[in-house]
């Protein structure tokens, strides 16, 4: 078949514009409303996505302010959604720093099993001394020890999910025998910051394991995402940046072993669409209008690693901010939006208005075309695999990008018109189910 986009509707409560709770359309309270979510899930399948994304954090993210504060834990939001809808692919975010392998493995297995193989689980290290403190921590672990953990958990996880063999369960009513022992395989694992004796007391689930997503840039997150990762979240402000990224991460993949068309890269994308360019930009400035910019200067200060006090707001970021190198947090982000200011010599106001609605992530304002147009621009040239979608309102903005864009990628022969044959999201995103490492292939020697 001839190459398709993914996409992946990212949902975040009322919008990813931190001022879309304040518009009219907006419920306040969306945020713990099962049924919001139900609408979003059962839109994005009409839109025939192959997934949807749920963020998620081990703590209160900033200000309860200055947006919707609080979560629904991810894992038991998606097991209703489950239940809600037949196709779509459900990711939960999910720290290797603030888990164990056994119970976050066990949890995993159970949604992919009753979601009929739709699980997928975005993979996070979490930065952050907020979250460390609710862990017992004085501050948070250095970023390439928190990488060191996500690896060895990882390979935990995988021994967890392959330790039952695809027949263990024999169900033989007349001998009495319901399992078969010899196909189970306890990991029995030492190592560095896990052990963990026994078997998972989930069989093996029908993707064999969830999809594997990861979120990093960083030179750490790149060497992670090329070992373990089959779909990357990325933000990237130009296509020159975002080819970049894509080569780097498929070359990485390639030296790491790895077939490159086995990891799928998706940048993120705000969508401010309107019937005219003229609507989208009054629809944009309507968003920034509605920002708190007190909130925006205490969130930059966070990010940089300033005192608090240290930003004007209609001065440009201070010339001396120290390198990645020496940020232990969100390594990746730091230097985006660095580099965002620096390029085009924002103001700290400015600068917030850029961020409002995506963290980091390209917005784009215009008409369904223009839209459209720019997604294929950047899937036709090396760019992006598919695209994490990113409204900045919900769900008016996930409504209108299904309504209007959808059909015009579809038009374009980029996007899928029906789900068809292929159920699970491993199929969907064009990957094999993996083989259990503890079975030995038909005609390989045997193990000494």
């Amino acid at each position: 078949m001839p190459r398709q986009l993914h996409l992946n509707a990212f949902l975040m409560n009322t919008g990813h514009h931190e001022a879309s709770w304040r518009l009219p359309e907006s419920d306040p309270s969306a945020h713990v409303d099962l049924a919001h979510y139900v609408r979003l899930a059962r839109t994005a399948e009409r839109g025939t996505f192959d997934s949807l994304f749920l963020a998620d954090g081990p703590q209160l993210w900033s200000s309860v302010a200055q947006r919707p504060a609080g979560a629904l834990e991810p894992l038991t939001l998606l097991t209703a959604l489950a239940t809600a809808t037949e196709h779509i692919g459900l990711i939960a975010t999910a720290s290797t720093s603030y888990n164990s392998p056994y119970n976050l493995a066990r949890k995993f297995a159970s949604l992919d099993i009753i979601s009929g193989g739709r699980a997928g689980w975005n993979i996070v290290t979490t930065a952050g001394a907020e979250a460390a403190r609710n862990f017992g921590l004085d501050a948070e672990p250095a970023h390439a020890e928190r990488y060191a953990r996500a690896a060895e958990f990882l390979d935990v996880a995988l021994k967890l999910w392959d330790s039952w063999e695809d027949d263990a369960i024999v169900a033989d009513k007349a001998s009495g025998v319901w399992g078969d022992d010899a196909k189970i395989h306890p990991p029995r694992h030492r190592g560095t910051y896990f052990s963990v004796e026994g078997a998972l007391n989930v069989p093996r689930t029908p993707q064999g394991y969830p999809l594997l997503v990861q979120a990093g840039s960083s030179e750490d997150g790149k060497a992670f995402a090329a070992r373990y990762a089959e779909a990357v979240f990325t933000a990237q402000q130009t296509i020159e940046d975002a080819r970049a990224f894509y080569a780097d991460l498929k070359s990485r993949t390639v030296r790491a072993g790895r077939d490159p068309e086995h990891v799928k890269v998706l940048p993120g994308i705000v969508p401010v669409l309107g019937s005219t360019e003229a609507e989208a930009r009054a629809q944009e400035e309507l968003l920034e209008d509605h920002i708190v910019h007190r909130h925006g200067v205490d969130h930059l200060e966070r990010l940089l690693q300033l005192p608090a006090g240290s930003l004007d707001l209609d001065a440009e970021l201070p010339a001396d901010l120290p390198p990645e190198s020496e940020i232990e947090g969100a390594k990746s982000r730091y230097t985006l939006v660095v580099e965002l200011a620096r390029r085009e010599r924002l103001t700290v106001r400015r600068l917030i208005g850029r961020l409002g609605g995506g963290r980091g992530h390209l917005t784009f304002a215009g008409t369904p075309e223009q839209v459209a147009d720019a997604i294929e621009t950047w899937f036709t040239q090396g760019a992006a695999d598919g695209f994490n979608i990113m409204p900045p309102v919900l769900p008016s903005g996930l409504e209108l990008f299904v309504d209007h864009v959808v059909p015009l990628l579809r038009a374009r022969g980029l996007l899928r018109t029906a789900y068809g044959p292929r159920t699970t999201l491993r199929e969907r995103y064009g990957l094999p189910r993996p083989a259990n490492q503890y079975v030995r292939p038909a005609g390989a020697p045997a193990l000494v």
